[in-house]
């Protein structure tokens, strides 16, 4: 299953507060494919599927889709904050091993600007 920092789970909370959503999981999907692996997608969702793998990391609940499951295992949602910008980043270990060899890859990340 997917993990999540601290950090992250602290900018999540206050997501969650201000939206006045306290009762919602943070939702991790795949959204489609690219050269590098999977892109990832993040949503706040009120409900679950009987099929969703479900955890909960620093009082955040992290639901998944049985499909996204598969690609998520062992990655690590972070909370970015750098001159590059700032916002949820899923780092993959599992992504930059599948990609294979050659240059160029982003190395199994994603990142999302909310």
């Amino acid at each position: 299953m997917i993990n999540i920092t601290e950090s992250a789970s602290t900018k999540v909370r206050e997501l969650l507060e201000n939206d006045e959503k306290k009762d919602h999981a943070l939702r991790v999907f795949v959204r489609g494919m690219s050269c590098s692996g999977p892109a990832f997608g993040m949503a706040l969702d009120d409900t679950s599927r009987p099929d969703d793998a479900i955890a909960e990391h620093f009082g955040i609940k992290i639901v998944v889709d049985q499909q996204s499951a598969q690609y998520v295992e062992g990655a690590e949602i972070d909370w970015v904050d750098s001159l590059m910008g700032k916002g949820f980043t899923i780092n993959n270990p599992n992504a930059a091993k599948a990609s294979g060899g050659g240059g160029g890859g982003c190395g199994g990340g994603c990142a999302c600007g909310k």
